[in-house]
């Protein structure tokens, strides 16, 4: 008895493909974030008490910004100046504030 080409091509390619598919997967884990060079002057200033935690600023000027939505920050840590970002009646209000005393140190907008 022949066999068809159809059949005789599944047995011999087939097996091919069975030790690929079963095989296990083995994935390596993904290294650990990198933190950018601005991000790590950041820590090591906020570590060496050079300047408040973010939670510290927001938690004296949040509240001083009545009205206004709360968008975010921004820490140039050459400087230890924290900008934050606010919205009030759509104009945009930026907050500068000094990160070693928590206090405003200028500010654009309304």
């Amino acid at each position: 008895m022949k066999m068809p080409a159809v059949l005789f091509l599944t047995f011999l390619v087939a097996p091919a493909f069975v030790p690929v598919a079963s095989a296990p997967a083995t994935a390596e884990p993904a290294p650990p974030p990198q933190r950018r060079g601005d991000q790590v002057e950041a820590f090591e200033a906020r570590r060496k008490g050079k300047i408040l935690p973010l939670r510290e600023i927001e938690r004296r000027i949040v509240p001083q910004m009545r009205g206004a939505q709360y968008l975010g920050v921004e820490l140039e840590s050459y400087t230890g100046i924290y900008t934050l970002k606010f919205l009030r009646d759509g104009t945009v209000i930026w907050v500068e504030v000094d990160g070693a005393s928590g206090r405003i140190i200028g500010r654009t907008g309304n």
